[in-house]
């Protein structure tokens, strides 16, 4: 059966090849083949990391003086002189990000610096706390053990709700979602619904927050394909593990050893400011006033710098006009907010280390970094006092020290303890680098290969030809980059893996959603009216 049409379903809830390996070829790329991969993150790592293995000349840039993109991190120092490692923001390595894992096994065959978190509660100052873990991995039992445990989820839900729209959640189909709901915003989405305001707070919008947009700039097409990704088509459930040290030491300091004992040249500190055609090959100009001319050029940048890029390459733009459209056309999310509070007392034990946060005019989530890295546990351990991140994901401050004051006063509205507690120190930041997915966007997007002939695209906002979300997208567009300059010059493919892609009742005729649709008309008339007085 082809991979990417497979249902997700109880029975065949497993991972799929989607990309196979090809063992009738070579793979080994011939001796000589040289690529230039711009961008050190997710993306960029991955792709030079396969390009590297399969004796690919590999010359890394990064123009930020550390690795790591948006899971970047860099040394910081503490009043008392402690230097600690601090990173962009806390990130869930889901259990089925397959290809980010794989390459992630390249520096730790075990990954035993991962750990499990445990819970994931969604809190509000409004309603008691939802959590999401321990369900199901297979729908519809996972949408079964929702209903049957979620405190949010009522008869009146079920009475009131548009089954025909909540069927959309379970016949996911790529051809078929993306042009009915591209249209239409998440916030619109969820209110055709005809859920409760609670439901919508505490299960759906927290949800939605989390890819760094408003339901409002969110696409709706994306919503039910990211809600397919991590729910209903995800063969691990949603359990996720984190690192149990900085990232700079478990991840992007080995990642670099890695490379250089293949040969790779790792330039951080090294941005590149324009590309253009040069006699089949591209001359890349570098911010250092420097140039280099490679045959394969992998951009995994991010939107914006993509963009820029593209804007001041205008020889490339003439050779590439569809890239330079799509590179025109890409759109930015919000702001994200991420404060780093090293607090004199430690929060109240009952704390989870994550937690989404719903409902609160700033704040997102709240991760407990003493009860998740050994650094900060070792600070709290030595002071008596807490490490805690507050995060924004689509922030309308309109500056740090407004976003910090903001989430901080949520955070202790929440978490009342936190209130008179002392701070020892804070490090705050604030920027505009992750990709937005607004209404109409779908199909404006570059993919991996582009109109200009040896020039790849790779990052977590590329169209690719399969669903997935997050780190997860970004490290398969670096593998699919990879594997498109492997195939040029004749070498096998290195494989991809990822969740069944079609939902559960993917390829539901129309009637039959129809017939749902009046099903959950009369099933609504038929419950007992149990609201309160």
């Amino acid at each position: 059966m082809n991979q990417l049409i497979g249902r997700a379903a109880p029975l065949r809830m497993r991972p799929r090849v989607l990309v196979p390996a090809d063992p009738t070829v070579a793979r080994e790329a011939p001796a000589g083949t040289e690529a230039v991969v711009v961008g050190a993150g997710v993306a960029g790592i991955s792709a030079a990391t396969i390009l590297a293995e399969r004796g690919v000349a590999t010359t890394l840039l990064e123009a930020k003086p550390t690795l790591g993109g948006r899971l970047g991190a860099w040394p910081h120092t503490l009043p008392d002189g402690t230097e600690q490692i601090v990173e962009h923001g806390f990130h869930a390595f889901f259990r089925h990000y397959y290809t980010w894992r794989a390459v992630l096994r390249r520096i730790d065959p075990e990954l035993g610096f991962l750990r499990p978190i445990g819970g994931y509660p969604v809190i509000s100052r409004r309603w008691p706390p939802e959590d999401l873990t321990g369900l199901p991995a297979a729908p519809p039992f996972n949408l079964l053990a929702l209903f049957a445990r979620s405190p949010s989820l009522t008869v009146r839900d079920l009475r009131d709700a548009d089954v025909a729209l909540g069927t959309e959640l379970l016949t996911f189909e790529r051809g078929r979602t993306t042009p009915a709901f591209d249209h239409l915003s998440a916030a619109d989405f969820l209110a055709g619904l005809g859920v409760s305001d609670r439901a919508r707070a505490m299960l759906f919008e927290a949800f939605a927050r989390s890819f760094f947009s408003g339901a409002d700039g969110l696409s709706a097409a994306e919503l039910i394909a990211m809600f397919h990704y991590y729910f209903l088509g995800n063969p691990e459930g949603i359990g996720f593990d984190a690192p149990g040290t900085d990232h700079l030491s478990c991840i992007w300091d080995p990642f670099a050893r890695y490379l250089r004992a293949r040969g790779a040249r790792v330039r951080p500190g090294t941005a590149l400011v324009s590309l253009a055609p040069a006699d089949a090959r591209w001359r890349l100009a570098l911010a250092d006033g420097s140039q280099l001319t490679t045959r394969h050029v992998v951009l995994a940048l991010d939107p914006g710098a993509l963009r820029a890029v593209l804007a001041a390459s205008p020889a490339a733009a003439a050779a590439a006009p569809r890239l330079a459209a799509q590179a025109a056309a890409l759109r930015v999310a919000p702001p994200y907010a991420v404060t780093r509070l090293w607090l004199g007392r430690d929060v109240a034990a009952q704390r989870a280390t994550f937690s989404a946060v719903s409902r609160e005019p700033t704040l997102d989530s709240i991760t407990v970094y003493s009860r998740l890295e050994q650094p900060s546990a070792d600070w709290a351990a030595r002071t008596g006092g807490a490490v805690v991140e507050l995060h924004s994901y689509s922030c309308d401050a309109p500056d740090a020290d407004t976003a910090t004051t903001r989430m901080r006063a949520e955070l202790a509205a929440l978490w009342p303890e936190t209130a008179q507690t002392p701070l020892v120190h804070l490090q705050q930041r604030m920027e505009a680098v992750a990709p937005a997915f607004p209404p109409g966007s779908a199909g404006l997007r570059p993919g991996v290969r582009t109109d200009a002939r040896g020039v790849r695209v790779a990052g977590d906002f590329v169209e690719l030809p399969f669903v997935c979300g997050l780190m997860e997208r970004a490290a398969a567009a670096g593998v699919l980059a990879a594997n498109d300059v492997l195939a040029e010059v004749g070498a096998g493919p290195e494989e991809v893996r990822g969740v069944p892609q079609r939902g559960l009742l993917a390829g539901l005729p129309p009637r039959a959603v129809a017939a749902l649709g009046r099903f959950g008309r009369r099933r609504r008339a038929a419950l007992p009216d149990r609201r309160a007085p």
